[in-house]
């Protein structure tokens, strides 16, 4: 965090978005023109559209492909190389027992979740929801769109939430105003 010391919540909250963002574009990788995108069966937090704009927007010159978690193709056929590869695979889910092998051997740089066999020995950056240091929400969407987004970030790829509502102060702001003065 940073060294400033700030009461308000609302500027604390916006501190935390730019340090997060900045820690988000350091992960970012040069030179990548082809990102696959394996889906999680848990739950689909991201639509594919939303997916997809968020990565162009990452890595401008990219194409990008989707694939199911049992690893069939999800609109257009990816090619057999690839520059990066995220995996939303969840743990518990059925895959083919050298499933990770498979798709290291697909990309140059690969992003998941230790949910399989071979994921921490196979993948470049692993995110590990079980891990004792992380505290992840017990409900299971909240849980998904929480480690999706850790494993975008791992990927360089920004899913910051800006349009967060916050507190309504209208009646505090109001309050604290000093009383108009009567002109006669």
């Amino acid at each position: 965090m940073s060294t400033l010391l700030v009461d308000d919540p609302e500027t604390l909250a916006s501190l935390r978005r730019m340090e997060e963002n900045e820690s988000i574009h350091r992960h970012r990788l040069t030179g990548v023109r082809s990102v696959l995108v394996i889906l999680s069966s848990a739950a689909m937090v991201y639509d594919v559209d939303a997916l997809r704009q968020k990565i162009t927007a990452a890595y401008p010159n990219a194409s990008v492909f989707f694939w199911t978690t049992s690893g069939h193709a999800y609109g257009d056929h990816p090619p057999s190389k690839l520059d990066l590869i995220i995996d939303f695979s969840p743990p518990g889910v059925r895959q083919g027992l050298f499933f990770s092998r498979k798709v290291r051997r697909r990309g140059k740089t690969v992003v998941g979740r230790n949910a399989g066999l071979f994921r921490k020995s196979s993948y470049d950056m692993i995110y590990d929801e079980r891990s004792k240091q992380v505290t992840v929400p017990q409900d299971r969407f909240h849980r998904e769109r929480w480690v999706q987004k850790e494993v975008l970030a791992l990927a360089g790829v920004s899913m910051v939430e800006t349009g967060n509502p916050t507190v309504d102060l209208a009646k505090v702001i109001a309050l604290e105003l000093p009383p108009l003065a009567h002109s006669t």
